[in-house]
C-alpha cells in the first residue's frame, strides 16, 4: 500500500513550535503503544501509513525508558519524516477535547443517587452487513433479537424510561442525569464511591443509534447560537431549563453501556481504543479507518490556548478514535481527568494543521 496523496513532505525545521516542545512527553507515550503492539499490531489505516513500519522505532522506544528532551527529539527526528495532512476540504484541519469526568457515585440506588450507569445487556447483538437486515440503518452496529428477527436495540429514551430495569445491569448510581450524559459522551469516567473506593468505568458497547449532540439540538432550536456551544453552555442551560432535560437528551437516541476497570495510575487516563492509557496532552483521537494508532501527530492550532495559555503546537499520539471523528485532518485531544481537565475540553473547538511523523522507511521507499 502506497501512502496517500493527502500527505506531503516537509521538513522539521518548518513544523511550528517543534523545537520548543517537550518530545519526553510525547515519546512516554508513544512508548506505551510500543509495548502494546508486542500483544497485538495496530491495524494500518487506509491513508497507508503501515503498521509494521514502526517496527525500529517500537524496538528502540521499548529499549530506553526515559530519554531527556533533546534525546527524543532526536528519536523522531530520526525515525520519522513529518508530512502535512491536507483536510478533505481543502482548508484547515479541525481539533476538539474530550476528557474523563470524575463524579461522585454509589454501589447502590439511594434517593440521592438514582441514575444509573449500565453493562452491556446480554441481548445486545452485534450486526453487520453479514447478519444485517434489509431495510435496516446501514449506521447500525447492534440489534436484538426478537421473534420476528433482529431489530434495532432499545434507544436512550426507552432505556431512561425502563426498558432494561430488573436485569442487574447497575454498575454504579450518580446524583445528576446531566452528569451522567457527560459520562456517556466521553465514554469513561472515575468514580469516587460513598463506600470510598475509587474505580473507573470505560467504555463496552452501545445500544447503536446515531450520535445526536446537544448542542447542535439547541442551537437547531435557537436556544443556544451555534458559535457559543460548549460543553459549559450546555450545561448552563439544562440548569436553567431542568423541566427540558430529557425532551433534549432523549433527542440524542445513542445510549451507552460501561464496563469497570481499575485506576492503576492516577496520572493517566483510562485505556482507550489503541489498548493504552491515555496521556493527558499527549493523547489524540483520530479517524482509525484513515489513520494508523500509534502514529505521531505535531499538532498547530494557533487559536487554541487552553491547555497552557500559549497557542497549542504539540507532538500528539493517535492512540482512540470516536464516532464524530472523521476525516484526515480530524482529531480531539484528551485534555487530561476531571473538573479542570472539562474545562479545557468543553471549549476546545479550532482550526489546526495536522503533520503527521510518518516512518521514515515508507518514505524512503525500504522496507526492512
Amino acid at each position: 500500500m502506497s501512502l496517500s496523496p493527502a500527505f506531503s513532505q516537509t521538513t522539521f525545521s518548518d513544523l511550528p513550535g517543534w523545537d520548543e516542545d517537550d518530545h519526553a512527553a510525547a515519546y512516554a507515550a508513544f512508548r506505551r503503544s510500543a509495548f502494546h503492539v508486542l500483544v497485538k499490531s495496530y491495524r494500518t489505516g487506509s491513508l497507508g501509513v503501515a503498521g509494521d513500519a514502526f517496527a525500529e522505532a517500537y524496538a528502540e522506544a521499548r529499549a530506553v525508558s526515559v530519554p531527556d528532551a533533546s534525546e527524543a527529539r532526536s528519536f523522531f527526528e530520526r525515525h520519522f519524516v513529518p508530512m502535512l495532512v491536507a483536510a478533505e476540504d481543502g482548508g484547515p484541519g479541525l481539533v476538539t477535547g474530550f476528557y474523563e469526568p470524575e463524579a461522585e457515585a454509589s454501589p447502590v440506588r439511594t434517593d440521592r443517587f438514582s441514575v444509573p450507569l449500565l453493562s452491556r445487556p446480554a441481548d445486545l447483538i452485534d450486526i453487520d452487513d453479514g447478519n444485517r437486515l434489509a431495510g435496516m440503518d446501514p449506521y447500525l452496529a447492534f440489534a436484538r433479537e426478537t421473534p420476528a428477527g433482529l431489530i434495532e436495540y432499545f434507544d436512550r429514551g426507552a432505556i431512561e424510561r425502563g426498558a432494561l430495569s430488573g436485569r442487574n445491569l447497575e454498575i454504579a448510581w450518580l446524583a445528576d442525569k446531566v452528569d451522567a450524559f457527560f459520562i456517556h459522551v466521553q465514554g469513561a469516567a472515575r468514580l469516587k464511591l460513598t463506600d470510598g473506593r475509587l474505580c473507573r468505568v470505560t467504555y463496552a458497547s452501545k445500544s447503536g443509534q446515531r450520535f445526536t449532540g446537544p448542542g447542535r439540538i439547541l442551537s437547531e432550536l435557537g436556544e443556544i447560537p451555534l458559535e457559543k456551544v460548549t460543553m459549559q453552555s450546555i450545561r448552563a442551560w439544562f440548569k436553567a431549563h431542568p423541566d427540558r432535560v430529557d425532551e433534549i437528551l432523549w433527542r440524542n437516541r445513542s445510549y451507552i453501556f460501561f464496563r469497570e476497570a481499575p485506576v492503576e495510575d492516577a496520572a493517566l487516563g483510562p485505556i482507550a481504543a489503541a489498548k493504552v492509557p491515555l496521556a493527558p496532552g499527549r493523547s489524540v483521537a483520530v479517524d482509525r479507518l484513515l489513520h494508523t494508532f500509534g502514529t505521531p501527530f505535531h499538532i498547530v492550532a494557533p487559536s487554541l490556548t487552553a491547555f497552557d495559555q500559549k497557542p497549542f503546537r504539540r507532538l500528539m499520539i493517535a492512540q482512540d478514535t470516536g464516532s464524530a471523528i472523521t476525516g484526515p485532518a480530524r482529531g480531539d485531544l484528551f485534555a487530561g481527568s476531571g473538573d479542570a481537565a472539562g474545562e479545557i475540553a468543553g471549549v476546545v473547538r479550532n482550526a489546526a494543521d495536522f503533520y503527521a511523523l510518518v516512518p521514515r522507511v515508507l518514505v524512503n521507499g525500504v522496507r526492512r
